[in-house]
């Protein structure tokens, strides 16, 4: 099994917390669509108090990614300095970046 990097990991982190952060209103709204129900779902309203803090840790998560893949230099024999990787977690990290805005963006967009 190949070990991650930080920049994976970063993005990985990021979109768990937009998902987080999206669960109060997104949560409910793609559960109930999906069929699933339930007095349950109703309570997922309770994290709604944490959403500045699944904010925060999304924005550090992205913004430790972008560092890692934009300022930082890569060495020269690590898996980040072959091109056709580098490009890969780019376009990786956009697609995670644009998903979290949209999840953060939700109970904004439609609440």
């Amino acid at each position: 099994m190949t070990k991650r990097g930080p920049e994976s990991l970063s993005m990985l982190a990021g979109t768990v917390s937009a998902i987080g952060a999206s669960a109060c209103c997104a949560l409910p709204l793609v559960l109930v669509s999906l069929g699933v129900g339930g007095a349950w779902v109703s309570q997922l309203r309770a994290l709604e108090r944490f959403f500045p803090v699944f904010v925060a840790c999304a924005v550090g998560a992205f913004g430790f990614g972008f560092y890692r893949l934009y300022i930082r230099r890569c060495e020269p024999d690590a898996a980040c300095a072959v091109p056709k990787t580098q490009r890969r977690q780019r376009v990786a990290f956009w697609a995670a970046l644009i998903l979290a805005t949209g999840l953060i963006a939700f109970p904004y967009l439609y609440g």
